[in-house]
């Protein structure tokens, strides 16, 4: 857990740190697509339907971004 942790700190890509990002991307765009549901369509679908709308399709964009990000700057890195 030590060594993941000096990997991120000193910005070391690896295969172990790139699932790390990911897993702190989704819950992350989770959020923000609840907030992003709510603030489109609140009044009009109820609050809690857009938000949970909203938290189920934001990770269908922000996933494949993170994922391409990431190779992009290992890639760049070597």
């Amino acid at each position: 857990m030590n060594n993941i942790l000096t990997n991120l700190a000193i910005g070391d890509i690896n295969l172990i740190t790139e699932f790390v990002l990911l897993l702190i991307a989704i819950p992350l765009s989770m959020l923000g697509g609840a907030i992003g549901g709510i603030l489109l369509a609140g009044k009009d679908f109820g609050y809690d339907f857009s938000a949970m709308m909203g938290s189920l399709l934001a990770p269908a964009g922000v996933i494949p971004g993170v994922i391409i990000g990431l190779v992009m700057i290992y890639i760049l890195a070597n």
